[in-house]
C-alpha cells in the first residue's frame, strides 16, 4: 500500500537557508541580534528598578502612593484593581502613606476608573480628602508623567501587580518620580497569563517612551490636589 504524499508548501512559503558559509554566518548573527533586541527592554527595566521593589510590610514611609487603573467590571473595580486598592488601604492604615493618587481612564462618560477607585478606598477607611484623582491616566507613561508635571509628585510608592510593577517603577523613575514598587499578589488565571504576555510588548513601548519622552495624550494645567491633601494630613497630625 502506497503511503500518501504529504502536501508541500508553495515555493514562496518555503524557508531558504543560506548555502554559503558567509550567508550562514550572517543568518546566525541576525538571529543573535534579534534575541538581544528582544531582551533589551527587560534588561533595561531590571537595571533601572534595581532594588526599588518592596512588600507592603517593608516599603519606606512615603507621603504619596500611586495606584494604576486596571479595568472595571460593571462599574466596580476588577479583581486585579481591587487587590491594588486593598494594598493602598493597608499602607494608609499602617501609616506608611498619607495620600493616594488614583490614576486611570475616564475617556468616556460611562467609564470612570478614578471615581470607582475612590469609592472603593473610602469604603475601606481611606478618607475622601486623602484621595486625589487623575482622570487622564490612559497608560503607565501618561500616569507617571502627569504625577510629576500635573500633581507635583517627586516621590511615590507605586502599587500594581507583580507582572507590571517593574515597568511602572522604571517609567516613573524616568519621568522624574523617585519610586518604590509594591507588587501585589494575584491568582494565576487567564488574566494573569495575558498580563504577563502583554508585558513583553509593553516593555518595548516603555523603552521607547523612556527614550523619546513623548507628552501624555492629555497634559493640561497643574493641579494642587496632592499638595492640599498633604497639607490636610499634616494639620491632622498636628492636632
Amino acid at each position: 500500500m502506497r503511503r500518501p504524499r504529504r502536501p508541500r508548501l508553495p515555493q514562496f512559503l518555503r524557508p531558504r537557508l543560506p548555502r554559503t558559509r558567509t550567508g550562514q554566518r550572517r543568518a546566525v548573527q541576525a538571529v543573535m541580534a534579534g534575541c538581544v533586541l528582544a531582551l533589551l527592554p527587560a534588561t533595561w527595566m531590571y537595571a533601572v528598578t534595581g532594588d526599588r521593589l518592596r512588600t507592603a510590610a517593608d516599603v519606606p514611609r512615603t507621603e504619596v502612593a500611586v495606584v494604576f487603573g486596571a479595568g472595571l467590571w460593571q462599574g466596580e473595580p476588577s479583581p486585579y484593581l481591587a487587590h491594588r486598592l486593598d494594598a493602598a488601604a493597608e499602607l494608609y492604615r499602617s501609616g506608611r502613606i498619607q495620600v493616594v493618587l488614583v490614576t486611570g481612564d475616564n475617556s468616556r462618560e460611562d467609564y470612570d476608573e478614578p471615581d470607582a477607585m475612590r469609592a472603593y478606598l473610602t469604603k475601606r477607611g481611606v478618607p475622601d480628602g486623602r484621595i486625589v484623582s487623575d482622570y487622564a491616566g490612559f497608560d503607565t507613561w501618561d500616569s507617571c508623567v502627569r504625577a510629576k508635571k500635573i500633581f507635583g509628585v517627586d516621590e511615590a510608592v507605586l502599587i500594581s501587580q507583580g507582572f507590571h510593577i517593574r515597568r511602572a517603577v522604571a517609567l516613573c523613575q524616568e519621568a522624574g518620580v523617585a519610586s518604590y514598587g509594591v507588587g501585589v499578589d494575584a491568582v494565576h488565571d487567564t488574566t494573569w497569563y495575558y498580563g504577563g504576555a502583554r508585558e513583553v510588548i509593553a516593555a518595548g513601548k516603555a523603552l521607547l517612551d523612556a527614550a523619546f519622552e513623548p507628552d501624555p495624550l492629555f497634559l493640561g494645567p497643574q493641579e494642587p490636589g496632592v499638595e492640599r491633601a498633604l497639607a490636610s494630613a499634616k494639620r491632622s497630625a498636628g492636632q
